[in-house]
């Protein structure tokens, strides 16, 4: 007995395959779910972004200006050093670091002329 062409059964398709002019379903799925995915990492590049400005907004104005200052650069260089040292200069006051110097030198210029230092 000869098999005929019409006799043959098809192979099932998968369920992405589509037939002509239908839309793919699969093409579109994933087209919403990478918008989603980098809309989600956009957000949260950004949120950590913006971590040195948030940490920095209880500080002094100058102190505030350039964490800004050094965040934007990061942004703009993709410089991570100068987000790193945004960061470093948020969570450290400027007068715990001023403070200190400003001490220091005026004892060590105190010391060279004789006089005495008020404690």
């Amino acid at each position: 007995m000869e098999l005929l062409q019409s006799d043959i059964q098809p192979d099932p398709v998968p369920f992405f395959v589509t037939g002509p002019g239908a839309s793919d379903i699969l093409f579109v799925a994933v087209a919403i779910v990478l918008v989603l995915v980098l809309l989600g990492f956009g957000a949260l590049y950004f949120t950590i972004q913006a971590l040195p400005d948030r940490l920095a907004s209880g500080a002094g104005k100058a102190q505030l200006q350039i964490v800004g200052i050094l965040g934007l650069l990061s942004l703009f260089l993709m410089n991570n050093a100068l987000w790193v040292a945004a960061l470093l200069l948020a969570a450290i006051p400027i007068s715990r670091i001023v403070v200190p110097v400003k001490v220091h030198s005026l004892r060590r210029r105190h010391a060279k002329t004789g006089t005495r230092t008020p404690d």
